[in-house]
């Protein structure tokens, strides 16, 4: 098989010499390695946070929120209508719910949590609330379940009371609202420091007697089978609108916009960063080749003395730092999966010489999530041979121009 010989030329500088270019080259294959290593394995971290958040609001929180558009807020016949909202196809569960923010004391410790009020019955349909630190779910009569954050700050214990202050005093200076005392039959862990500790789970009678209300709902939730998937999810979003026109739709996206957009954020500004690790790297790549021209200038003299045109000299450089940056990209994919699929150990490894890189008892997890994307290492892949084209022009041009008899003059 015949090799172009601009292929040739840069093969034929690539090999190993005992000289300063070879320890260059190195260098450079090395540091365009660790470069896409990092990045690629930031960006998987920060997708698997991600994904970790939005498991944990899916789980925890409805998929669609539906409220009167009407002027009155408040929604008569919540079961028929939950019972109707359950026909709709991709819809798995439908619940009332009340929403508060309250006083809680016990053993005069304050805090104001948001109670939710929701339907006994269904309640476990909306909330995955399977890891529970103590008790049961269970929110029958004048039972309640609380995070285990809260429960922490308020100092309460499962079977133990809290008195629940309606802020309902305030508005309606005419009537009285007693407090509620409710017993607690569970302290749930979501996984999540906001939910563990601003909420409290009752039933919607008890939180109607803190609104003072007599009947009906403020909100009815509602849990699809597939969320995430945006295609089967809008389908949802349309057949509900169109058979009820008469609420306010909110979706899950929507009202967790803030903290989906600062995830997203948070990872494209870090990949950023990290990339001036690449791009330094890269500058190593062209220093590689400034360096190899000087070595090689009575080559280059000779070469263009003897009719080979300039292209083909660019050509060789070109082909020389691009085979610098192939290298080090597919060693540097190559090791950040190895070092995410051994993620777990390394950080258990770290964790005995006393660095705990990813506290269970902050985060709520067992290890570090992340999440591969083909398409970033595409991306991060693409970024790096663009770069390197534009390093090793520089050299390359230089070298294509050079003057032949100067060059075979040099010594």
């Amino acid at each position: 098989m015949t090799v172009p010989f601009s292929l040739f030329l840069a093969l034929k500088y690539l090999k190993p010499k005992r000289s300063v270019t070879s320890v260059v080259t190195f260098v450079s294959v090395i540091g365009v390695l660790l470069g896409v290593a990092i990045i690629i394995i930031v960006r998987a971290v920060m997708t698997g946070f991600g994904d970790m958040w939005r498991e944990k609001i899916l789980d925890f929180k409805p998929h669609i929120t539906l409220t009167s558009a009407g002027s009155s807020r408040v929604i008569e016949n919540e079961q028929m209508l939950c019972t109707r909202l359950e026909q709709i196809p991709g819809v798995l569960a439908a619940v009332p719910g009340l929403e508060m923010q309250v006083l809680v004391e016990h053993n005069r410790r304050v805090q104001p949590p948001v109670i939710i009020g929701t339907d006994p019955s269904r309640a476990q349909k909306m909330m995955k609330l399977e890891t529970m630190e103590e008790g049961t779910f269970n929110i029958e009569g004048d039972f309640v379940v609380i995070g285990k954050d809260l429960a922490r700050k308020l100092g309460v214990s499962v079977g133990e009371e809290i008195l629940v202050y309606s802020p309902m005093n305030l508005v309606e200076k005419d009537t009285v609202y007693f407090p509620e005392c409710l017993t607690v039959a569970g302290i749930y862990n979501s996984g999540r420091y906001d939910f563990d500790s601003r909420f409290v789970v009752a039933s919607v009678d008890v939180v109607r007697d803190l609104m003072g209300m007599k009947s009906g709902v403020l909100s009815i939730h509602l849990k699809t089978a597939d969320p995430q998937n945006n295609k089967k999810f809008r389908a949802i979003t349309k057949d509900v609108a169109s058979l009820f026109p008469e609420f306010y739709m909110q979706t899950w996206e929507e009202i967790d916009q803030t903290l989906l957009d600062a995830i997203r954020t948070e990872k494209n500004m870090m990949a950023i960063l990290l990339m001036f690790i690449t791009i330094v790297a890269i500058f190593c790549v062209m220093n590689t080749l400034i360096v190899l021209t000087v070595q090689k200038t009575n080559e280059i003299g000779l070469l263009k003395a003897i009719g080979f045109p300039p292209w083909q000299v660019m050509m060789a450089f070109v082909l020389h730092g691009w085979i610098q940056c192939l290298a080090g990209t597919a060693l540097g994919i190559a090791t950040a999966l190895a070092v995410l699929h051994n993620l777990h150990n390394l950080v258990e490894m770290l964790a005995k010489f006393g660095v705990e890189v990813f506290p269970a008892s902050i985060y709520g997890f067992s290890q570090i999530p992340w999440r591969v994307m083909p398409s970033e290492i595409a991306v991060v892949a693409g970024m790096v041979i663009v770069f390197c084209t534009f390093a090793s022009f520089l050299p390359a041009w230089r070298a294509a121009r050079m003057d032949p008899v100067a060059a075979l003059r040099k010594e």
